[in-house]
């Protein structure tokens, strides 16, 4: 099925592994060009360098720490200096730390709060006019399963990824009217850095939280970041432009909530 992404232009966070990349070649075999960004320069770039040989697209690496208020614009310019234009917007960039609600400070709060809403506020900010202008963009952002379904432990996340799907969801009301579909996907335990860090997180073995993860998933094992990636180009393609507002798991039917 030809998704018809060929041409279009998209910005993708965290593109040098795991979700985001996944995200990122995935669009890059429709036939999109890409600016992605993350903070480590050689994956970075490694990463550009692949996706640009294996699809024949082309790729702009930014190093880019999102959670500095300065660099939102400097991404959104990049794709329009290279480019001219823009299409899409994913917002992807890993997690705040894991740990008890009690053992974080201030500090560790606004860096979540930065990381998980503020930067994503800011990127929709300076690419909005730009998504307006191509009359039929696409915003994706990507939060996790414990922002709808909250685990002992998660709270920098579950608290800060709440306020990012309330604020979606206002969003694609108000710019529905510029053709550009908003939305929301909710990864539950998918196989990336992250994941591996949670099986090592307690005293248990990381290879028994494994076992004992998967039997929690209906489906019978770990997800992908292909299934991720998936419906991330659905979703920004003509083919998911009816498709808005929503807030979707992607979890092997780990959620157990009636929706």
């Amino acid at each position: 099925m030809d998704l018809e992404l060929k041409g279009k232009v998209a910005i993708v966070g965290g593109g040098s592994m795991g979700i985001g990349y996944g995200i990122a070649n995935r669009l890059a075999a429709e036939g999109a060009d890409l600016v992605i960004f993350a903070r480590r320069i050689p994956k970075l770039e490694a990463a550009a360098a692949e996706l640009s040989a294996k699809h024949g697209v082309r790729v702009v690496p930014v190093s880019a720490d999102i959670r500095n208020q300065d660099e939102s614009g400097r991404i959104v310019q990049t794709a329009i200096d290279h480019f001219g234009k823009l299409d899409i917007l994913v917002n992807n960039d890993g997690a705040p730390p894991l740990g008890a609600i009690d053992s974080f400070d201030d500090v560790a709060w606004q860096k979540a709060i930065e990381q998980n809403l503020f930067s994503v506020i800011r990127m929709v900010r300076s690419a909005l006019p730009h998504l307006k202008a191509s009359g039929s963009g696409s915003i994706l952002n990507i939060s996790a399963i414990s922002a709808i379904q909250p685990i002992a432990g998660f709270a920098l996340s579950v608290a800060t990824w709440a306020g990012l799907i309330g604020y979606a969801k206002t969003l694609s009301m108000e710019i529905a009217q510029h053709g550009i579909n908003v939305n929301t996907i909710c990864p539950g335990y998918i196989d990336t850095d992250r994941l591996q860090k949670v099986f090592a997180a307690g005293t248990e073995s990381p290879e028994s939280v494994r076992a004992k993860l998967i039997t929690e998933i209906p489906l019978g094992r770990i997800g992908t970041t292909a299934d991720i990636a998936n419906l991330v180009a659905l979703l920004v393609s003509p083919a998911g432009s009816y498709i808005t507002g929503c807030t979707i798991p992607v979890d092997g039917g780990l959620l157990r909530a009636l929706r």
